[in-house]
Formats: structure tokens, sequence, C-alpha cells
């Protein structure tokens, strides 16, 4: 699959928005939880995370349709991974390693390391997360469904894992 990645614009939030619950209901269904944030974040929220200045927010396009995102907030010289999005029939197509490898290079110069966090049960995110080179640093017990897996990669302006 041929896909091009590059800064989201106001105009893609309702796509994102709409890959973002599309790629969120097998995670809705895995813990058992229908309102998990990606669901229930609205159309507004979703156009102010890409408008706003201190976000970075990158879109994964293929001829012309949002089939993925991934956003993230430098804060203290750390960036804040969220929302790493794709859509269910780009999945497995190196979309979402494309999107954090993109993410990264976007950050390196302002962050020494990237932090994300998913749930325990969501094999396939551990898996990439850890081929990314990132590596678990605690978990956090919401609720008797979800554990959340907190990971790290430390950055080197302009090396990134392949």
């Amino acid at each position: 699959m041929e896909f091009e990645i590059g800064p989201a614009g106001p105009g893609d939030a309702g796509p994102i928005l709409t890959v973002q619950r599309a790629a969120y209901v097998a995670e809705a269904q895995l813990y058992g939880d229908p309102f998990i944030a990606p669901l229930v974040e609205s159309l507004e929220q979703v156009r102010a995370a890409v408008t706003d200045a201190g976000t970075v927010m990158l879109a994964a396009t293929a001829g012309g349709r949002v089939i993925g995102a991934v956003r993230g907030r430098v804060q203290e010289r750390t960036c804040l991974v969220g929302r790493l999005v794709v859509a269910p029939d780009a999945q497995r197509a190196g979309v979402g390693r494309a999107l954090m490898t993109a993410l990264e290079e976007a950050v390196a110069g302002r962050a020494d390391a990237c932090v994300l966090f998913t749930g325990h049960l969501s094999d396939a995110n551990l898996r990439l997360y850890r081929r990314l080179g990132y590596t678990e640093t605690r978990r956090e017990r919401l609720a008797a469904h979800l554990t959340l897996v907190h990971l790290r990669k430390p950055l080197v302006a302009g090396a990134v894992a392949p």
C-alpha cells in the first residue's frame, strides 16, 4: 500500500475522528468498555488538537483518504504520544510504524524521549511499540479490566529506529 505522511490540517479533523473511532472499536470490544476516551472524543476536541500549535498531528493518506494519524505534545523535553490510529482496512501495512517514525523525527530536536501507554491486552500495539524501541517503564491498574502499560523510547536527534 502506498501512502504519504504529512501534517494534519483543520480539514482533516473529521476524517481523523472517523479513522480513530473505527480503529478503537476493537480496543473497546477487547476491554468490554464502549466509553474509552478515543471513542467519546468529539469533533471539536480533535479539531482543537489539530490546530493547537503545541501539538504535532500527523496524518497518513492514501488516494486522498486519511488512513491513519498520530499526535504528540512536547512537555519538558518529553513527547507525549497519543492516539496512534490506523483504519482497519489499512492495518498491518506499515502505516502505524511510519507514523510513529515520522512523529519521532518531527520532535527529535525538541524532545529527548517519547512516552506513551496502551492497554495490557493490546498485544499488537505492544509488539509494534517494542519493535520500534519502546521499553516498558511501569504498569498502572485503572480498573479490574484495564491495566495501562507505560512505555518510553529515548530519542537521539537524527537517529530513529528503522
